[in-house]
């Protein structure tokens, strides 16, 4: 009966082993499942830009950017319907609103929102986008 168990104990720990460096062995750097990625991508989803803009220029967000105002005035422009995110306030802001200096606006959607500058400003942004 002792010997039983033993064998039984051994066979479960040499199969959990076995399983275990199987499934390491998938997991390879550089493999579909683990793929490498360059420094420029990394830093194209980490780093903000800092972007100057003149009074009467409209910083124009794709979908995800965000945009933090660092100097300056500017307003927010919405799509019509719904507004700029300002995820430091937790409210939207649409087309005229204030953007305050240092909150993190966020644009959802690839759809015309953004900022228009008042006066000349610097913003740091994360993210695609357009001037006009």
């Amino acid at each position: 009966m002792k010997k039983s168990v033993i064998i039984s104990l051994v066979t479960i720990i040499v199969m959990v082993l076995g399983i275990s460096i199987a499934m390491a062995a998938t997991n390879q750097p550089g493999s579909e499942t683990d793929p490498v990625v360059t420094k420029s991508y990394v830093d194209s989803k980490t780093s903000y830009s800092p972007i100057s803009l003149t009074a009467g220029q409209k910083l124009i967000g794709g979908e995800g950017a965000e945009i933090i105002l660092r100097s300056g005035e500017a307003t927010a422009i919405d799509n019509g319907a719904n507004g700029v995110s300002d995820l430091t306030v937790g409210t939207d802001l649409m087309t005229g609103s204030q953007v305050a200096t240092n909150h993190l606006l966020l644009v959802p959607r690839n759809d015309g929102r953004g900022i228009t500058a008042l006066t000349d400003i610097w913003v740091m942004v994360r993210g695609t986008y357009t001037i006009k």
